[in-house]
């Protein structure tokens, strides 16, 4: 009868700490920062930029989950033309798919995270805003030529698929028990080359990076 009573209670407590799988959707949106890793390198600022996605997280462990999400973000650069009136930048907006581990902690209605992981994005659309005709850029009236490339203005992205790495830092605030919200800042890595990178090429690295700040919305259907 005692062992009986005995393994009843273990059952108990291990029913008590078992930990049941969670899965939310999402969606969120924000703004991006972005340059361009360029070798040789190119005077540049922050790009601004948008980005948003819906999202879809898998928590199996108390402390521990997985994160996909489907959306776009705009990278790309702007010159920095320091004193001169010119200015120039291109916009780059990929469809992105990122994969990552979420790490959280914290109590119930506020938890702080961490997300690291592989990113993928195909390139759908770019835009170029200049005051200047930037095909002839050194006839053009206050252009700083001196110790200067050109070459980046007018080349064509070659590559359209990008790949990186993206690591982020949040909140998350829960409204109840099934809705939540969170802020998030994100920086990505991309580990491939926008232009051509060989040998004889004008750049031998053409890397997107970025920060991302957003706001998101979640949903927990279980």
């Amino acid at each position: 009868m005692a062992i009986v009573i005995a393994v009843a209670g273990c059952c108990g407590v291990t029913a008590q700490t078992h930990y049941k799988p969670h899965i939310s959707v999402g969606v969120k949106g924000g703004m991006t920062l972005s340059e361009m890793a360029f070798s040789p390198s190119v005077k540049q600022k922050w790009n601004n930029g948008t980005t948003g996605a819906v999202t879809f997280r898998y928590t199996e462990e108390k402390l521990f989950g997985l994160i996909a999400e489907l959306g776009w973000t705009q990278r790309g650069w702007a010159e920095n033309f320091e004193e001169s009136p010119c200015s120039y930048s291109r916009s780059l907006t990929y469809i992105k798919l990122p994969m990552m581990t979420h790490i959280y902690f914290g109590s119930r209605r506020f938890k702080c995270f961490i997300n690291l992981g592989p990113e993928f994005s195909y390139l759908i659309s770019e835009k170029i805003s200049a005051n200047f005709d930037y095909h002839d850029p050194l006839h053009a009236e206050g252009f700083p030529t001196k110790a200067r490339m050109t070459e980046q203005l007018v080349m064509p992205v070659k590559n359209k698929f990008d790949y990186g790495i993206v690591g982020g830092a949040g909140i998350e605030f829960y409204i109840s028990p099934r809705n939540s919200l969170t802020l998030e800042g994100r920086y990505y890595f991309g580990l491939g080359n926008i232009f051509p990178a060989a040998k004889a090429d004008t750049f031998s690295a053409s890397r997107n990076t970025s920060i991302e700040i957003s706001l998101g919305y979640n949903f927990r259907l279980k």
